[in-house]
């Protein structure tokens, strides 16, 4: 039997999360924790609402996540998220300790795998380009208005 709770579909759900960060006029990205095919955090990029340049998708739906289990690590979570994770990201994502880390577009830019070593905690699991094109595309839309 299929699973209906995949990688594409938690990346789906991150995407959500980004398309209300486009609305709000923010770098569209978002982020999804997931326990036990279960979602328990979410987040979007809030930098400019909140003026706050810590405020990327990944730490606002770790910190829910957190808040939801009463516990700072997450070792049995999943994050999915529909950009690669920057330095700062990676960092807390490494202190949160999560299992494993989903993403889709990659960041040849500002991507925390770029780094040697690794800045991701050496027990967590990193995949990309899960719905990658349609990541992508989110993204690339934003910036080509800003141009």
């Amino acid at each position: 039997m299929l699973n209906p709770f995949d990688d594409s579909y938690f990346m789906r759900q991150a995407l959500l999360e980004a398309e209300k960060a486009l609305l709000d006029d923010e770098v569209p990205v978002g982020a999804v924790v997931v326990a036990g095919n279960q979602i328990i955090g979410r987040g979007y990029n809030l930098t400019e609402k909140l003026h706050d340049v810590t405020a990327h998708a990944e730490i606002q739906a770790i910190t829910a996540a957190a808040n939801y289990l009463g516990a700072k690590y997450l070792k049995d979570c999943s994050l999915y998220v529909t950009l690669e994770p920057c330095p700062m990201c990676a960092g807390a994502l490494y202190w949160s300790q999560l299992g494993k880390i989903i993403y889709g577009a990659p960041d040849a830019k500002r991507g925390a795998l770029r780094h040697k070593p690794s800045l991701f905690h050496p027990s967590t699991t990193v995949i990309g380009g899960v719905e990658e094109a349609t990541c992508v595309k989110l993204i690339r839309t934003f910036f080509e208005g800003k141009r």
